[in-house]
């Protein structure tokens, strides 16, 4: 998976990208589909900002972090990118399986048609 990682307000140094590429690790492994990934960071009135943007199975999935400290700010958007991607990951998954065909007339006026009421 590719990271593209930039920075809006903040330097971005080696320790930043080695802690970026240890949190989506474990992300790439589970979505080996997911190609790449959009990072900013940027800090606003004091406070880290990161915003996660990529495409998995032809739909744009996006998270956000804020936080005081950037590290956390990291660890917040990175869980709540792996959240969105489960959800769509099963949203995927429920789409394959059949739903149950009912056999049965399901108005109550063909049933009542078809009883023989003398």
């Amino acid at each position: 998976m590719k990271i593209n990682l930039s920075g809006h307000h903040v330097d971005i140094t080696d320790s930043i990208k080695e802690d970026v590429n240890l949190k989506f690790s474990k992300i790439a492994t589970h979505f080996p589909t997911l190609i790449s990934l959009d990072i900013i960071i940027s800090k606003e009135h004091g406070e880290f900002q990161v915003e996660l943007r990529t495409n998995y199975e032809g739909s744009r999935i996006s998270a956000s972090g804020s936080d005081a400290v950037m590290y956390p700010a990291i660890a917040m958007a990175a869980k709540k990118l792996d959240a969105a991607l489960k959800h769509r990951k099963g949203q995927l998954k429920a789409d394959l399986h059949q739903k149950p065909v009912s056999t049965t007339p399901e108005i109550a006026a063909e049933i009542i048609q078809e009883m023989k009421l003398t």
